[in-house]
This record gives structure tokens, sequence and C-alpha cells, in this order.
């Protein structure tokens, strides 16, 4: 540690005399910069997980394949097994894979999993103290807050106008109608699933549908797959750039663009609310928030502000949208590729159900082989690759390795969902992975879509 002190007086000593020779500033920086790299790796314990070896400045970044990122984890995981360390720019990550692995991690230390990882970039889109909105936030008092408040809005939503399951079921409706209106020509279900899912999304928060060539909910969709789109193929990136990143050329510059579209459409929508919401009968959750705001006017921290109400609508069609639609798309393609399962499933519908009405939640108990087939769609859709981050709030351990406080850690959950030990089939559509014996539907625990539930965060 002595010699490291001394270099580094002695860099110091550099730059105090050479502030007007440039070559030698810009080289003095980089000695400086790769001697804190090597001080920061010497820190760490001899338990940190195995990984590959980061390069100066910009860590691992360049190992993973920005068109599948996926792939580069797999290949990283075969090298060095369930726990993988990385460092991506100055920060550090871990990915944990294979289903023992994560629930031994959020499973038995959930309290260390609590908070969101910090992205300085989403200042750039109006993110910050009491305005995080849901999704990425920081638990703080702000998400508590917001947590209430869904809570109460989805267990009174229905009171005195159609339930939710009954809006589902009703765009459900105008979707196979416009199915029907292709008269068997070969179209693209894309982008008719995607505005009939969104418009689910929106009888929640507008209080109602949009058809699905309306100019206005065009102009909320088009910029959102497009955000979607520079997020899932730039996480790396923007996680690891810190707020003075904004000032270079970037993705991040195409998001702000983006995000200021819908965010001016939908700021439209709320002025409307304003001019024609009933206090006492909320229509939905812009009447509900703007009640809400309304009560918390003079307690200048709360999360109840316009910014905030902006940023959760856009997060509701950011986490729900995507999701759902793409889930929907395996369900048709699984569908074709196995007509017997199709059939299968029709069949037990029509036995138990007819064709008078739709299915509704309480049928499930009566439908095991299509329970078991919608789950396995999911397993096999694997639409979340990896689940959004976590920051460890203190030192975890995890198996015989250490992963230091605020370490920044993803659940790979690919891993999960084609875990060899946990699946008789793991890479092939089998709906039986979720039937007992006696053909009854059971969940399964390595069945993990989206993570596991960090009940701490609550």
């Amino acid at each position: 540690m002595a010699g490291i002190a001394a270099s580094i007086s002695w860099l110091g000593s550099q730059l105090s005399c050479c502030h007007n020779n440039l070559p030698a500033l810009a080289l003095s920086l980089v000695l400086l910069a790769l001697l804190l790299d090597y001080v920061k790796r010497r820190k760490r314990s001899s338990r940190w997980p195995p990984g590959p070896t980061p390069l100066p400045f910009i860590g691992n970044l360049l190992l993973l394949d920005v068109k599948n990122p996926h792939k580069s984890v797999q290949d990283l995981e075969k090298k060095f097994g369930p726990v993988i360390s990385l460092q991506f720019g100055w920060r550090n990550m871990v990915i944990l894979s294979g289903f023992k692995t994560i629930k031994e991690a959020l499973g038995q230390n959930p309290e260390n999993f609590v908070d969101r990882a910090a992205v300085p970039l989403l200042n750039l889109i109006n993110r910050g103290k009491n305005c995080g909105g849901i999704v990425v936030a920081t638990c703080d008092n702000g998400w508590r807050e917001q947590r209430r408040f869904f809570v109460s809005l989805l267990k009174n939503f229905g009171k005195g106008k159609p339930r939710l399951e009954e809006r589902v079921s009703e765009e459900a409706g105008y979707l196979c109608s416009e199915f029907k209106s292709k008269e068997g020509s070969p179209f693209d279900p894309q982008i008719l699933i995607y505005r009939a899912v969104s418009n689910i999304i929106c009888t929640l928060t507008f209080g109602g549908r949009f058809e699905y060539s309306d100019e206005k909910f065009l102009k909320i969709m088009h910029p959102l797959q497009e955000i979607l789109k520079e997020v899932t193929r730039n996480l790396p990136q923007l996680i690891v750039a810190g707020s003075w990143f904004s000032r270079f050329p970037g993705p991040h510059r195409e998001l702000q663009k983006r995000y200021e579209e819908v965010s001016t459409t939908l700021r439209e929508i709320v002025n409307e609310h304003k001019k024609t919401r009933d206090p006492t009968f909320p229509r939905d959750l812009i009447d509900a928030f703007l009640d809400e705001m309304d009560k918390a006017k003079g307690k200048p921290e709360n999360s109840f502000n316009e910014r905030n109400l902006i940023n959760i609508i856009f997060d509701l069609f950011g986490a729900g949208t995507d999701t759902a639609s793409s889930t929907l798309l395996w369900g048709l393609l699984n569908m074709v590729d196995h007509p017997e399962v199709q059939k299968r499933v029709q069949e037990e519908i029509d036995e138990e159900i007819g064709r008078v009405r739709s299915p509704v939640m309480e049928d499930q108990l009566k439908l095991p082989y299509t329970c078991a087939v919608i789950h396995e769609i999911q397993r096999c859709a694997d639409i979340l690759p990896v689940a959004a981050p976590y920051t460890t709030h203190r030192d975890t351990e995890v198996g015989k390795f250490i992963i230091p406080k605020e370490t920044v850690v993803f659940n790979h959950l690919s891993s999960v969902l084609k875990d060899e030990t946990m699946w008789e089939k793991p890479h092939e559509f089998y709906p039986e992975h979720f039937l007992d014996a006696d053909g009854q539907f059971v969940k399964r625990e390595a069945f993990l879509p989206f993570s596991l539930v960090i009940q701490s965060r609550e």
C-alpha cells in the first residue's frame, strides 16, 4: 500500500507541473485511472466471485454481444459457474444463474436485495426523488406510498364500473374481430396484439379504450415501442453511464426524445381529466391520482405530483405491454407448432365452459390442461431473460462467495426456466411440466418468469 500511495503522490506532482503540456497531462490522467483501477481490484475480497478480467475504463462491456446478450451470459456461465462477477465501466456487477443459486440469494436473504440499481441517466427523463415511477424506483417512502395507492386502486377498481377482467374479455373480442376481418389473408398479428394489450392498460389508466387506428393512441404506442427497443439493446451501457455521460452523443439521446413525445401526449390526457373529473367518483388511475395530489397539497415530501404521475403511466405501459404481448405472440406460435395441444385445449374449454361465454378466472380449477399450457407458453417464451437489476443493501453471502454492498446484481431467469436439474424437458414445449400424475395443474417452484417476489421490498 505504501508503494501505491507513493505512486499516487508522484502522479499528483506530474499533474501539477504539466498543466500546460496537454500530451503529458493526458498521459498522467490515463496512468492515474489505471492505478485507481488496480487499487479497486486489490480491494476485492478473496471470496469475490470469479469472472473475466476487466479492461481499464470499460470493464467487460466488450464481452457482451449487444444483439444477443443472453448468449454471452450463457457462455460465461459455462466457464465461471452460477455466480459470475463483471465490471461495466467502474461499476461492479454480479450475475446469478440457476434456480438454486437465485433462490438462495433472494429467498434466504431478501432484505439484502431491496433496492433497484441506480441509473443516473434516468434523470434525463424526469426521474428522481419522489418522481421515480414504480418499475425502477428505489425502495424509499415514495415507492411504498405508491405501492399502497396501487393496492387500493386495484382493490376498488370495478366498483360501479366494469371489472378489469370484463374489460380484458371485451378487448379480446375486439382483437378476434380484427383477426376475422383479415378473411384468411396472411397478416402479422404483432401490431394488433400489442395495441390490444395496450388498450387494457388504457382502461385502467385513462378510463376507456382507443380504436386501434386512433391518432392519439398511436402517438403513445409508436415512441413507446422505440424506447423499449433502445433500453433492451443498450441496458448495460445505460446502467454504467454516469450523469456526466448525458453531455455526449449516445442511445440516451434517442430515449430522451421519445420520452418527451410520449410525455407530451400523456400530459394532454391528464389535463383533459383535470377539466372533467368528479372527485367523488374517480373513473381511472389518473382521476384517483389527482385526488391524492389534492390531499397531499402542502406536504413537500410526497410522491403525488404530476411528474410522478406521468412516469407511473409510462411504467405501466412499458412494463405491461411488451411482456404480455410477447407472451401472446409466443402462445400463437406454440399453438401453430403443436396443433394437438391446441385441439386438446379447445376440447377442455368446450367441455367445461362451452362456447356461449368467455372463460373467467374462476374457471381455472376446471381447466387444468389449459392452465398448464399457459404456464408452459410463459416458460418457453422466456420473455425476460435477465431480470431488472437490484443493488445489494449489505455484504451478502451466496454459496462460497461474498457479494459486497452496493454491487449491482442481475438474475439470469433463462437459466432458471431452462434449468436441466428442475425440468424434465427444459428445451421442449411440454405442458406436462405443470401436471401431476392425476392430470391436475401444479405450480412448479422453478417457474420464475419475472424473478422471485422480494417481500422485504413491500
